[in-house]
């Protein structure tokens, strides 16, 4: 009996580790799963990566944390966007593409690159670059200019109005043609989705945790009772000071 008591308590303990995290999000690289970590620990929200193979991430919290964490991440802008580089735009599959098609795949791809480049700003929560570039008519006195919009989602505690020059100097370089006072920039403030209350270190047992925790102590209290049965109780001993009436 002495035996099952060490086996119970491991398979209490994973159980109880087990259901103490819960998955948020995977296949990711490990710096954004680092990212993401350092994110939540520094709200006071648990949280960790793990990965089978070392290339893709996943990252985990607490269950009762996992709203919290959610709400944390979406308010910093995580898990970032995926954005295409030119070359990802432009590989090799096999066919002759029409100049209409490479005239597309190259605004995508400039709308792709520009719009990574402005999320890696700081206080940047999410960027989006729209382009319009008219297409060259021989007949016409007068070519149409061509513009573009970006799209910008910030960290309300992040002021970014001084950055509009830059950030307009910055799409204007990029594309051939683009002049300087056909870029708008449109910033919104990102709104919380909820503020994050941990739970106090008392209300942070789940009702399975509890529920273990009880079973922990049933079972040593069953081991207890049956290694000591049939054996006789020690009688308590009563010490009487000598010249006392009772002695």
């Amino acid at each position: 009996m002495r035996k099952i008591l060490p086996a119970v308590l491991v398979a209490v303990a994973l159980g109880l580790s087990a259901c103490a995290e819960k998955e948020l999000y995977g296949g990711l690289t490990e710096r954004e799963a680092n990212e993401m970590v350092a994110v939540l620990q520094n709200a006071n929200v648990s949280a960790s990566k793990s990965s089978k193979d070392g290339k893709v991430w996943a990252l985990k919290t607490r269950a009762e944390q996992f709203s919290s964490a959610v709400a944390v991440l979406h308010d910093q802008g995580y898990p970032r966007d995926k954005f295409e580089s030119l070359g990802e735009v432009f590989k090799k599959e096999g066919f002759v593409s029409s100049p209409m098609e490479q005239r597309a795949r190259l605004m995508y791809g400039l709308s792709q690159e520009l719009s990574q480049t402005i999320s890696s700003i700081d206080g940047v929560v999410q960027a989006r670059v729209h382009i319009a570039v008219p297409e060259a008519d021989p007949l016409a006195e007068e070519q149409k200019p061509s513009s573009a919009s970006v799209f910008i989602r910030h960290n309300p505690d992040v002021d970014l109005s001084g950055q509009v020059g830059s950030i307009k100097a910055l799409v204007t370089n990029s594309i051939e043609g683009l002049p300087y006072d056909k870029v708008t920039v449109v910033m919104f403030p990102a709104k919380p989705v909820m503020t994050a209350v941990q739970p106090s270190p008392i209300k942070s047992f789940t009702m399975p945790a509890i529920a273990i925790l009880a079973a922990i102590g049933g079972v040593g209290a069953y081991v207890f009772s049956r290694t000591n049965r049939g054996k006789p109780r020690r009688k308590l001993r009563t010490l009487v000071e000598p010249g006392s009436p009772a002695a």
